[in-house]
């Protein structure tokens, strides 16, 4: 099975080469080689339908498989009326650009910092999200897979456990494993294989082996301190790990299908190229 590679969002040498337009990317990255992108709603759902479905179409024939990052702004497990409320509406919003755009899945931070109990904090986030699940199958969205994502900083709400927990709600809730962010939260964590192999042990023992074969997995080279994640980094600079090739190696041998895409500052595409091209080179391909 062969696994897909691509970039969240666009590369500054995309706007270098003189393209403005996210409608270019599937050319562009065919044409490097790449063939997924993870569209980026971060600060909010802003394109119209029409657009989104432009984007679709023009994905589908350069065949790159297309997800979306939602809003920034979700937060699972807030007590504040007001920001459950925008939640839920950045929540929704994300799903129907995904539906528009035929994006598989929608991406999303399960909140920011917790306050008071993290088992309490897990407990609202998970109740939150089986709410907007009901909502999003009223709405005839419920096909589409929503991917909570392991978090980088020790003091947020999301290590591996915890995203695991959100993902027994159901089939359409898959992870969503940034192993940048778990390298950074754990300080450094993933220095060999068997830490990689780790992680996705721990994946299958909650959701089974075809979660892992089918994983949605963020992959950068990241600066941390001890409190986490500070910033993400580039392959171009020295001594930042984790090591894509120790991953790559498992990939292989488990037979994973996986959507890599790459958060390299700046460089994402490129850097989602070489992540690609050793992984290529392990497999003698």
């Amino acid at each position: 099975m062969q696994a897909r590679f691509g970039p969240a969002g666009n590369s500054e040498s995309f706007y270098a080469t003189g393209h403005k337009s996210s409608l270019d990317m599937p050319a562009w990255l065919a044409e490097m080689g790449l063939n997924a992108y993870e569209y980026q709603c971060v600060r909010g759902v802003h394109l119209k339908e029409a657009t989104a479905r432009k984007l679709g179409e023009l994905a589908q024939m350069h065949n790159v498989a297309l997800s979306i990052h939602g809003p920034y702004y979700i937060s699972l497990g807030t007590t504040d009326p007001g920001i459950r409320e925008k939640t839920r509406k950045h929540f929704i919003d994300a799903l129907w650009a995904a539906r528009w755009m035929g994006a598989r899945p929608v991406v999303f931070h399960p909140g920011g910092k917790i306050g008071g109990d993290r088992a309490d904090a897990l407990r609202r986030a998970k109740e939150h999200l089986a709410e907007l699940l009901d909502i999003a199958e009223a709405e005839g969205l419920g096909d589409i897979p929503v991917a909570p994502e392991t978090m980088g900083k020790q003091a947020q709400l999301g290590d591996l456990d915890e995203i695991l927990e959100l993902c027994t709600l159901g089939e359409r809730v898959v992870p969503a494993v940034d192993f940048g962010h778990l390298h950074a939260a754990g300080a450094g964590a993933l220095t060999d294989a068997e830490k990689f192999a780790g992680v996705l042990d721990r994946v299958e023992a909650v959701l089974g082996v075809e979660a892992v074969r089918r994983l949605h997995i963020h992959f950068s080279p990241i600066e941390f301190t001890r409190a986490g994640e500070r910033r993400h980094r580039t392959t171009l600079d020295e001594g930042y790990g984790p090591d894509f090739a120790l991953l790559a190696g498992l990939m292989l041998e488990r037979d994973m299908a996986s959507t890599v895409i790459c958060e390299s500052a700046g460089r994402q595409a490129e850097d989602a190229l070489v992540f690609k091209q050793i992984y290529e080179k392990m497999a003698g391909s």
